[in-house]
C-alpha cells in the first residue's frame, strides 16, 4: 500500500503538517514524490512512523530519533521489545500515581485513613520516572540494569521522613555549592562537606556505594551537558566544581 501525507495523516492520527516538517528534518522521507508533487509513502515509511511514536511516547527527543532510525545498526524487531519493556515500566509508574490519587481522593472525601507513606508513592514515582526521562539510558549503559533497579526499589521502599530527608539534603546541597564556589577552592572545608553530603544524598538511593562509581557520577556531571546544565542553573560552572571536589573527597586528585 502507498499513503499521500493526507491519507498517512487520517490512519496515524499525525497531523500533515507534522509529517512534513518529519521531512524537512529528515525524520521521515516519503518514499518518492509523484508526478503531482504529492509525497507518497510505502510500507517503510508506515513501519517507520510507528518506531518514531514509539519513541515518542517514552519521551525521546525528535533529535535523538534521528540519530537512532538512521544508525546503519538500527534494528527494529530488537527496537520493538526495548519500546514494549519501557511502555510496561512507563504503565506501572502510571498505574502506582493513579493509585495514590485515587487513595487520596477517599480519604479526603469518605473518611478513609490513608498512610502517610502511601501519601508519597506518586511523588517517588514520579521521580523515578523523571530520572528514566533524563538519564535512564547513559545510567543504565554506565551502571547496568540490575544496579538501577535495585536503586528505584530502595527509592519506592522510602519512608516519608527519609524522603523528606533526602529532598532537604538535595536542597542543602545547592545551597553549599554556591557558599563554596564564592570560595573558589574545591579542596577547603567547605567544598569537602559538599563532597560528603553529596555522599550521603546519594545514599538514600543507591543500593550499595563505592568511590569508583561516586567519582564516575562526578565526572558525568561534567561529560553530559544535561547533569552539567542541572547544577550550572545554580551556579555557573557548578557541575565543573563539584566533580572536582568529589574527587579530592576521594582522594582521586
Amino acid at each position: 500500500m502507498e499513503y499521500t501525507v493526507n491519507q498517512l495523516a487520517r490512519m496515524s492520527g499525525v497531523s500533515g503538517r507534522t509529517l512534513r516538517y518529519y521531512d524537512q528534518i529528515g525524520l521521515l522521507k516519503p518514499a518518492r514524490i509523484n508526478s503531482s508533487g504529492y509525497r507518497i509513502y510505502g510500507q517503510k515509511e508506515v513501519d517507520l512512523l510507528q518506531q518514531i511514536l514509539f519513541y515518542k511516547e517514552i519521551d525521546v527527543s525528535l533529535e535523538d530519533i534521528i540519530d537512532i532510525i538512521h544508525e546503519p545498526s538500527f534494528d527494529q524487531t530488537a527496537a520493538l521489545k526495548i519500546h514494549y519493556e519501557q511502555l510496561k515500566q512507563k504503565r506501572s509508574r502510571l498505574d502506582k500515581i493513579m493509585a495514590t490519587v485515587e487513595k487520596t481522593i477517599a480519604s479526603v472525601e469518605g473518611g478513609e485513613t490513608m498512610k502517610d507513606q502511601e501519601k508519597f508513592e506518586g511523588f517517588k514515582e514520579k521521580l523515578i520516572g523523571e530520572n528514566e526521562k533524563k538519564y535512564g539510558k547513559e545510567i543504565r549503559e554506565k551502571y547496568g540494569e540490575d544496579a538501577v533497579e535495585a536503586s528505584n526499589a530502595k527509592l519506592r521502599g522510602m519512608s516519608e521522613s527519609a524522603y523528606e530527608d533526602m529532598t532537604r539534603l538535595g536542597d542543602e546541597i545547592l545551597t553549599l555549592l554556591e557558599k563554596a564556589y564564592e570560595i573558589g577552592d574545591p579542596a577547603s572545608e567547605e567544598a569537602q562537606e559538599l563532597a560528603e553530603k553529596h555522599k550521603q544524598w546519594l545514599m538514600y538511593s543507591w543500593s550499595s556505594y563505592s568511590k569508583e562509581a561516586h567519582a564516575g557520577l562526578a565526572e558525568m556531571y561534567v561529560a553530559d551537558e544535561r547533569f552539567t546544565a542541572y547544577y550550572d542553573k545554580h551556579v555557573k560552572g557548578g557541575a565543573v566544581f563539584l566533580r572536582d571536589a568529589i574527587l579530592i573527597y576521594l582522594g582521586m586528585k
